[in-house]
């Protein structure tokens, strides 16, 4: 699991692209604020380094948490960034975002 919204790095090849950044949402669940920056700065991170895909576990739970992650992705200066956005085939509990 990952620690206090810290982002983890997936990469086949070292010194590679990564091909994906994910961030857990599940130890920032009560700080709406905490919430909001680790998808913020990771969405940011991603784009700026050119790494196609972000996923964001939010967790499957009510899908409250969830709900706040997809309301907080329609944001303009957000959604400039990708051009996709869906709940993982299979596994409700997972966002994927695909960046331009």
């Amino acid at each position: 699991m990952l620690e206090h919204g810290e982002t983890r790095i997936d990469a086949h090849r070292e010194n590679a692209m990564p091909d994906k950044l994910t961030v857990d949402l599940h130890p920032l669940f009560r700080s709406d604020r905490d919430i909001d920056k680790a998808i913020r700065n990771t969405i940011f991170r991603a784009a700026g380094e050119k790494v196609p895909l972000v996923e964001i576990i939010p967790g499957k739970g009510s899908g409250k948490l969830r709900s706040r992650v997809l309301a907080m992705l329609n944001q303009p200066h957000l959604k400039k960034l990708y051009r996709r956005v869906e709940v993982a085939p299979g596994n409700e509990g997972m966002v994927l975002v695909h960046l331009k």
